[in-house]
Parts: structure tokens; C-alpha cells; sequence
């Protein structure tokens, strides 16, 4: 590349953004109404009847350009009032030149005082001899002047001064009557560039133009058709390199140009767009966009803005005001990927984008600065408007506003905070995350207390089996390989599936899979690694038949998490993910994935009995959302069941109640024997409170006393009686009986603790006494 396109390429002390030169129409043409009509009598009911409401009236096309222009030159004062520059140059007749280049010229007062000066177009004036030519020659003229921040650094390089670039925009607000008429003025400004360069080689006051940029804007009132069609700066911008072109003419004399696609013959000194655009609103949003494109701006729309009706003073209602600054200060946005955060907007049919902040209580004193990392000029979009008006007065008076991400769920985040210094409004970029001036966080803590599961151990093992060493010069690899290459060829293994947080991994959980997971990484493995792989897989196998349970980590999630089944086959799809990024080494690798995929397919029977069981636990679930009813009917049926059986016992005691010389017994619950003691169905719910203390108090009575022989001893609950006299006589006289029963009740209550007593007197009624058998 020769030396003219290097200067062009390498030198980046002045952007295209440090000169603009503003070049309006004064035509007759331009004195056309854009028809947009501005009603000028507002309707109240106090009007006096029989007044006629005034007519509305209409924009002429120069107030239209006027307007939005200036508009363009007040954002650009406001966010940038020192190194970013504007030349206003009017073209009718001849071309007039507003301001120049010296910072004293540079504000909106002395470009409103010239314009008054100049006035509107004459609509009776020669249309032949008025021309835009005039003010782009001009404007080329302009861009080769040097500005004083140019002629500083020129001095302060001295011998290198032609490393100071001289690059620059021009806009122009016409009528164009085609698109072959916008070709013709992009072919005239080539030309005069080309002949000003030539003029500033051979001067110290002027500078060869590096670079220029055409922003055409064609101005055509509402209603009417444009014949001017838009295009790109992309589509003209694609050119090749070439070393010679035929029929370039005077062109051919730059050591090496660039040939650019019929769309438009424009060198690299010229890059051209054109925009065909209706007056009025259509004009003054086309401008605002172009603004924010050529000085690197973002929009920022502050919602909920509390203030005070005038008409209703003790009410209040929420506004909102947008406002442009540097894209900078959303820089931790777009890092971050959080703009969907911060409420990200799209207005003007998806041309321009804004981020929303919200409005937070206002602070008294600027404590906040402490943690600031940014700070940026504002400038209100719509500067006229009431809530724009009293937000600026807000600021201006020495109050600071909070901003924060509007968030649907969790803790506000504080991310700017608006405040003024010296009469100008700045946007606070604060560190929302931890502070600069603070100590910096222990990885245990996590970054900004974000993250706290990292895999420390885990990542300590992992630095220790990829540390550097010497390697003698003697020492020869088969491969060929350097030693650099092997040791980042080892590198890229090891981490090509390692996760860095304990609750996204499982099989790095668990020790089962630990001698896998370290002979997987290997560049080769042998017989006896295949093996030792296998072996771990038809281990986890093995724990998945036993269902065994796995460290599933439930950081984030409710409930009791994900089922066991659910938990095995994650498991099973992370270790096939790990074994799959090293399946392509060897065969001997491919062979252990394979193992993987043949034992995660199992027979129909096996799946048949996990479906079984997922729709067991899924009855289980839906039985514990509608656990409340259901337990309160098990409860009932508890105490039923606890009725029957006392009422059941109360019935077999009735024998010896009747019995006068018998005690009151206890009224106990019988116990049955081991064989025939089935645990009760496990309730499909929660347990009621009458069952739990029911069954605890069974359980301490049946620890409190042995078991009665004959209870133990029965069938079905029933024993019979005086089983030994049927067995020695086949029959017993009444005498007999009646000792045998006396005796045996003794034994009774002397075996249960009961002191037997007898009576003071024999009962009246012969309830003992009884019939001898017969025969």
C-alpha cells in the first residue's frame, strides 16, 4: 500500500465527526409550503360566539431545513461543546458563510442571529441563477481550512505533522429534482476535493481532505411524490482495489485508487448517501436519527417522572423524557447482553431504539460519586417540552436523581444517576456491581456475590495437571510436535467440557465417575484405561438399578427437585456429552461412548418398569396436592377403626365383668401376634395428628407389660378355655369347674398385676353354679 493510502488509514487523531459542514438551500423553490399544517387557535369553551377561529397555517421548506438543522447543531453543542465542529453555509445566488471554524463561533445564538440576518428565500427571484453548487464548493473550501485543535497538534508533532488527519461531513438540504441530478453533485464535489487537494499540497494554511462524507437529504413536501431515491452509504462504500482504470481521466493521477461499483463512481476521498425525506415531523426524526449515527449517541427514556399539573396543583402525574447522550454510557449493557434488562425499546417504526430507565426518589447530596465509573453530557430530545422543561430545572437547581432497571421480579438495581456540575446536566454511569476502590473479591464470594458454588478444589486439580516446565533441548518427540503446541494441545482437552460451577455439573459430583473423567482427557488410552471406563459405566449402571440417589443440585428450584429418574438421566446425558468432545481421538475412545450408548438402551421390561413407577409417583403427586381432604378422611376412618376394636374388646370382657368377685379390668387393645402383625397401608398423604398420637401411645402400652399366654397363643384372636380338662376326663363335674375357674382367674390377675379379693359375703344369685355335663 503506498504512502497516501497509509496516511489515510493509520492516521486517527481527527474522526469525520470533527468537521460538519451544514449546507441549506436559499432557492426559491425552498420558499414552497411543506404542507403540514400547525393550528394556531386553540378551541376553549370561553371563546366568544360568533368569532371566527383563525386559518392554520403551513411550513414553509426552508423552516423546515432551518429548523431541524438547528436542532442537529443544539444536540451536538450540548453533549459535545469543544472538539466537535459546525460550518453553516447558505447557497442561493452565491454562497454565505455563517461562522467558521474558532470555538467563540460555535453556538446556537450566533448560527440564529445569521440566519435572521439572511431571511427567508425570495419566491420572486431567478430560480437559473440560484444553485446548491455554490455552497458545496463552498463547503469543500471549508473542510481544507485547519481548526485550531488541528493546528495544536500539528505543532505539537512537528516532524510527524502529516500524521494529523483532516477528514470531514458535509449535509446538505436540497429539493433534487432525480437521481441523475444527485449523481451530478456527487461528481461535482469529487471533482472540486480533487482540485483543493491540489491547492493545500502547496500551502501551510490549508489541508489535503483525507476523507469526506455526503449526507444528501432531499426535501419534498408532504402529499407529493419524490423521484429521488434513497440509498445507503454501504452500497456506495463497496470498492476494490485497483491500479489502473480507463477513462478516469484527472483521477488516474493518484498513485493508487479505488474503483467502486456503477452504482456511483466515488473515490475513497468520497463516500455519498442520500436520503429522500417529507418536511416537517418526517424531516426533524430523519435528522434526529443522523445525529445520534454520525456522534456515536444512544437515547435514554426516564419514566414515571412525578409532576405537578398546572391545572390541578395538589394533583400529580408520571411523564417521561428522553434523552441523548454518548453510547458509552450504556457500555456495561451491551457487554453484558442486559439491554432486554434495562427495557429496551424500538421507537419511530424500528429506525431508532431507546433505554428505559426508571425514576427513583430524588438525593440531596451527591454521596454516589464515590462510586461512579462514567460520566456524559445529556441533551433533551424534545428541549421545548413541559416535562423536559421542568426535569432540567429540576437538575439544574443542585438535586440528583437516581435511575434504576425497571425489573419484573427481585432487588432494584441502581445502574445511573442524573446530576449537574457547572451549569451542565451529566449521566452517572454507577458501578452497580461492587466498587473499584473496594478490596477485590475472594473467589469464594463470587463476583459482585453473583456466583458462590465455583469448583475451587476441582479447579486447583486442574492447574496442577496443566502446569508448565522446562524441556530439555535433547529431549525428542516422536510426533514432531513443539513443546508449546503439545502443552496447548493438552489444554484444549482438558477443557473442552469443564464446567465451572458446582450446581451445573453432576457427574464431576460424584467419585463414581472420577476415574472416567480423568482417563477421557488422554490423548491415548489403552487396553486397560477401556476397561477401567467400562467398569465405571456398569457401576452407574449398578447404582441406577438400586436407585441409588445423586448429588442433583436444587440451587434455584422448588420442591423437593427433579424425580430419581429425571436425576439419572441427566446424569447419563452429561457423561455422554463428556465422552462425546473426545470420541473423534482414537478408537479407543469411540469405544467407550459406545458402552455409554449401549447401556443407556435398556430391554422393553426395564422400561416398562420405570413407566411404572413414574406413573405411581405421579398418583402420588396428585395425591399430595389433594393430601388436606384425604387426610382428614383417613383420620376418620383411624378413629372408627380405634372404636371398633375397643368396643370389640369391651364385648370379650363382659365374661369376667359379670363375675362379682372379678375387678374392673383395663380396658386394653388386644395385640396379635408377630405372624399376623401387617403394617398398615402407608396413607396417601400427610398423617394426621389423631393417628400419630394414637399409634405412639399404642407403642408405648405394648412395651409396658408381657404378653397374656392365651392371646398369644390364638387363633383368629379366639382361644379356648379349659382346654386340659377335655383332655384328661372329657368332662368335669360342677365342682370341679368351679375350682378350675376360681384358680384360673386367680392366676389371671396375679399374672397381670391384679391382687384378686374376695367378697365379705357369697352373692345373692347363683350366677357360679352350674350343670354337671351329661352323661
Amino acid at each position: 500500500m503506498d504512502q497516501f493510502t497509509l496516511q489515510g488509514f493509520k492516521s486517527k487523531m481527527f474522526a469525520v465527526s470533527h468537521k460538519t459542514v451544514f449546507v441549506v438551500d436559499h432557492c426559491p423553490y425552498m420558499a414552497e409550503s411543506s404542507r403540514q399544517q400547525v393550528e394556531c387557535d386553540v378551541v376553549t369553551k370561553s371563546r366568544a360566539q360568533g368569532l371566527i377561529p383563525l386559518a392554520p397555517v403551513s411550513k414553509s421548506l426552508w423552516t423546515c431545513a432551518v429548523e431541524c438543522s438547528m436542532e442537529y447543531c443544539r444536540i451536538l453543542y450540548d453533549i459535545y461543546p469543544r472538539d466537535k465542529l459546525i460550518n453553516y453555509i447558505v447557497s442561493d445566488s452565491e454562497f454565505h458563510i455563517l461562522n467558521g471554524w474558532r470555538r467563540e463561533d460555535q453556538s446556537v445564538h450566533e448560527l440564529m442571529s445569521a440566519l435572521a440576518a439572511i431571511g427567508p428565500p425570495n419566491p420572486r427571484e431567478d430560480p437559473e441563477c440560484c444553485s446548491i453548487l455554490h455552497g458545496l464548493v463552498a463547503a469543500v473550501e471549508s473542510l481544507c481550512k485547519i481548526t485550531e485543535l488541528q493546528h495544536e497538534k500539528r505543532m505539537a508533532l512537528m516532524d510527524t505533522a502529516d500524521r494529523v488527519a483532516n477528514r470531514g461531513r458535509i449535509i446538505c438540504l436540497t429539493d433534487a429534482k432525480s437521481d441523475t441530478h444527485v449523481r451530478m453533485l456527487e461528481d461535482y464535489i469529487q471533482e472540486t476535493i480533487l482540485e483543493q487537494n491540489k491547492l493545500a499540497a502547496g500551502s501551510d494554511c490549508l489541508m489535503a481532505i483525507q476523507q469526506c462524507e455526503l449526507v444528501l437529504i432531499h426535501i419534498y413536501p408532504q402529499g407529493e411524490d419524490t423521484l429521488v431515491t434513497d440509498r445507503a452509504k454501504k452500497e456506495v462504500n463497496l470498492c476494490l482495489p485497483v491500479t489502473h482504470v480507463e477513462g478516469i481521466g484527472h483521477r488516474s493521477l493518484l498513485t493508487r485508487i479505488f474503483f467502486c461499483p456503477p452504482v456511483s463512481q466515488i473515490s475513497p476521498l468520497l463516500t455519498s448517501e442520500v436520503h429522500s425525506v417529507r418536511a416537517g415531523r418526517h424531516l426533524a426524526a430523519k435528522l434526529n436519527i443522523l445525529v445520534q449515527q454520525h456522534f456515536d449517541l444512544t437515547s435514554t427514556t426516564i419514566t414515571n417522572i412525578p409532576m405537578k399539573e398546572e391545572q390541578h396543583a395538589n394533583t400529580s402525574a408520571n411523564y417521561d423524557v428522553e434523552l441523548l447522550h454518548h453510547r458509552d454510557a450504556h457500555l456495561e449493557f451491551f457487554k453484558n447482553g442486559d439491554l432486554h434488562m434495562a427495557g429496551t425499546s424500538t421507537r419511530e417504526n424500528g429506525l431508532k431504539e431507546t433505554v428505559t430507565l426508571k425514576w427513583c426518589t430524588p438525593r440531596s447530596n451527591n454521596i454516589e460519586l464515590h462510586y461512579c465509573t462514567g460520566a456524559y453530557r445529556i441533551s433533551p430530545t424534545d428541549v421545548n417540552s413541559r416535562p423536559s422543561s421542568c426535569l432540567t430545572n429540576f437538575l439544574l437547581n443542585g438535586r440528583s436523581v437516581l435511575l434504576e432497571q425497571p425489573r419484573k421480579s427481585g432487588s432494584k438495581v441502581i445502574s445511573h444517576m442524573l446530576s449537574s456540575h457547572g451549569g451542565e446536566i451529566f449521566l452517572h454511569v454507577l458501578n452497580s456491581n461492587r466498587s473499584t476502590l473496594e478490596d477485590p473479591p475472594s473467589i469464594s464470594e463470587g463476583c459482585g456475590g453473583r456466583v458462590t458454588d465455583y469448583r475451587i478444589t476441582d479447579f486447583g486439580e486442574f492447574m496442577r495437571e496443566n502446569r508448565l516446565m522446562p524441556v530439555p533441548e535433547s529431549r525428542y518427540d516422536p510426533s514432531g510436535k513443539l513443546p508449546a503446541e503439545r502443552a496447548k494441545a493438552q489444554l484444549e482437552r482438558y477443557t473442552r467440557y469443564w464446567p465451572m460451577i458446582i450446581s451445573q455439573t453432576t457427574i464431576f459430583n460424584m467419585q463414581a465417575v472420577v476415574p472416567l473423567a480423568n482417563l477421557i482427557v488422554k490423548e491415548t488410552l489403552s487396553e486397560e484405561d477401556v476397561l477401567t471406563c467400562q467398569k465405571t459405566v456398569y457401576n452407574l449402571v449398578d447404582m441406577e438399578r438400586k436407585n441409588d440417589p445423586l448429588p442433583i443440585s436444587t440451587v434455584g428450584s422448588r420442591g423437593k427437585g427433579p424425580k430419581r429418574d429425571e436425576q439419572y438421566r441427566i446424569m447419563w446425558n452429561e457423561l455422554e456429552t463428556l465422552v462425546k468432545t473426545h470420541a473423534g481421538s482414537t478408537d479407543r475412545h469411540q469405544r467407550v461412548l459406545d458402552c455409554i450408548v449401549a447401556c443407556r438402551s435398556k430391554p422393553p421390561e426395564e422400561e416398562e418398569r420405570k413407566k411404572r413407577g413414574r406413573k405411581r409417583e405421579d398418583r402420588e403427586e396428585r395425591a399430595e396436592k389433594n393430601g388436606s381432604k384425604e387426610a382428614e378422611e383417613k383420620s376418620w376412618q383411624d378413629s372408627e377403626r380405634l372404636k371398633g376394636l375397643l368396643d370389640k374388646e369391651d364385648q370379650e370382657s363382659e365374661v369376667i365383668k359379670d363375675s362379682p368377685d372379678s375387678p374392673e379390668p383395663l380396658n386394653k387393645k388386644p395385640r396379635v401376634s408377630a405372624e399376623e402383625d401387617h403394617p398398615p397401608e402407608r396413607a396417601k398423604g400427610p398423617v394426621s395428628l389423631l393417628t400419630m398420637w394414637t399409634n405412639r401411645i399404642t407403642a408405648a402400652n405394648s412395651r409396658k407389660h408381657q404378653e397374656f399366654a392365651g392371646r398369644a397363643n390364638s387363633v383368629n384372636n379366639k382361644f379356648e378355655l379349659y382346654q386340659q380338662l377335655k383332655d384328661e376326663n372329657g368332662c368335669a363335674t360342677h365342682a370341679g369347674i368351679h375350682c378350675h375357674v376360681r384358680a384360673d382367674l386367680n392366676n389371671l390377675f396375679l399374672f397381670t398385676g391384679w391382687t384378686f379379693m374376695k367378697m365379705a359375703r357369697p352373692p345373692d344369685d347363683g350366677a357360679t353354679e352350674v350343670e354337671p355335663c351329661p352323661g
